[in-house]
């Protein structure tokens, strides 16, 4: 439930970065997602203090990685498709990935005797891994950090059901009030950002105003000039 404040995360290091305009309607609608998951966190059967203090520090990391990545794929004079840009995070997610993995979770698997290595199970959640992050970065391309957040809230859903219906944890009415809440922000934020989208897409087909009266007075002068040659002719 508290993923469900990425899109305020991505929002506000977007506008710290210059990368989102601020706007005051925006920021109101935000307020409104966090108020909810904070209810939401409040209502927690097994609240734990250093949890959720781990869960928003990977939120404000995860969403400053996808608003860099947007300014990677879309800044002036640099041309980095997905594969590409792969390219450079992987090996940076590889080394900030293995120096925790030695410390934390290495000497764990050397004190298991009987630990051994799946490759089919390696293969298969790398191939995920790898399928996973060239999506994103296709649709932060084609689109930006924030409508990725938006969209990823259908997941959390589909997690929090998973959880509830399948490993039986515990969900309160108040968790469930909370999380409508900040779902009920983040559909407003998409659709507004869809209505956005298509009045950009109409003013693109549309041409200019100052483009339709030059163009109307240079078909009065044609047809002035071809009036003044015919009384000529006629002359």
């Amino acid at each position: 439930m508290l993923k469900a404040l990425m899109p305020v995360a991505v929002y506000s290091i977007g506008v710290l970065l210059k990368k989102d305009p601020f706007k005051s309607d925006t920021m109101a609608n935000m307020v409104s997602i966090s108020f909810g998951v904070a209810i939401a966190a409040y209502g927690e059967a097994r609240f734990d203090t250093w949890g959720v203090f781990l869960q928003l520090a990977a939120v404000a990391f995860e969403a400053t990685r996808l608003v860099l990545i947007q300014i990677l794929l879309t800044s002036k004079g640099i041309t980095l498709n997905p594969i590409t840009s792969l390219y450079y995070v992987a090996p940076c997610c590889l080394v900030f990935l293995f120096i925790p993995w030695v410390a934390v979770e290495f000497p764990v698997l050397r004190q298991t005797s009987t630990f051994q290595i799946d490759l089919a199970v390696f293969g298969t959640n790398s191939l995920c891994a790898f399928a996973l992050n060239l999506a994103v970065f296709l649709l932060i391309g084609k689109t930006s950090a924030l409508t990725m957040n938006v969209a990823g809230v259908v997941k959390d859903w589909l997690l929090i059901a998973f959880s509830w219906s399948v490993i039986k944890d515990t969900v309160t009415s108040v968790n469930l009030i909370g999380y409508g809440i900040a779902f009920l922000g983040v559909a407003y934020y998409n659709h507004s950002k869809l209505q956005a989208l298509k009045a950009k897409e109409v003013q693109k087909k549309s041409p200019p105003q100052g483009d339709e009266e030059e163009a109307g007075s240079l078909l009065m002068e044609d047809r002035e000039g071809g009036d003044g040659r015919k009384n000529d002719s006629q002359v």
